[in-house]
């Protein structure tokens, strides 16, 4: 696949096969992706926890919530399509600057695009309980936690479509659970002089 067919299909996945379990070497191509991205001024404020065992993965699952603009829980993954692995993007407190949240996309970028490239799906969620997981997962009052990144092998497709004639951006799914991700076009979003 060429790099630009990898960035259309590179799309959020919400639905995953949770009998098939990511393994340790794509796991540690995916933090050591993050662990090279580019940092402001080199500081590399990031730490990464990551959450494959079951019983965590569950645990972790229960503070999250997914797919807010979708009414009544309808992009919330059943349990046999829950993710399985979680990856935690944490900072210390004191070591958060202006750039803490550019540095985190950066890596995210690259640990997104790392596991797609291998067939691995990912959902970035901020909708956490952050209090929750840390109380799970023993993180320290003085580290944040920046986002949560599920993972697993997707069981739905995602795809973009043309943004409707009344302009709306929301996603939607099928009766299939397929989702459809409307983007504007590079008229609109791009002016080149």
């Amino acid at each position: 696949m060429d790099i630009m067919e990898l960035m259309r299909t590179k799309r959020t996945y919400r639905r995953f096969d949770n009998s098939r379990k990511i393994s340790d070497e794509l796991i540690s191509d995916i933090i050591e992706s993050a662990r090279i991205s580019s940092s402001a001024c080199n500081l590399q404020p990031l730490r990464y926890i990551v959450v494959k065992t079951p019983e965590l993965v569950e645990k972790v699952f229960a503070d999250t919530r997914w797919a807010a603009a979708l009414p009544d829980g309808k992009g919330t993954p059943k349990p046999e399509n829950h993710p399985v692995m979680f990856v935690i993007v944490t900072y210390a407190e004191a070591d958060k600057t202006k750039w803490t949240d550019t540095d985190a996309g950066l890596a995210m970028s690259n640990m997104l695009t790392v596991a797609w490239a291998n067939g691995i799906g990912s959902c970035m969620l901020d909708n956490v309980n952050r209090d929750g997981i840390k109380a799970t997962l023993g993180i320290p009052a003085d580290v944040a936690i920046q986002t949560v990144i599920g993972f697993g092998y997707p069981v739905h497709k995602s795809e973009l479509v043309k943004l409707p004639d009344d302009g709306k951006v929301g996603y939607w799914i099928d009766d299939a659970e397929n989702w459809y991700v409307p983007k504007r076009s590079m008229e609109d979003i791009c002016v080149i002089k």
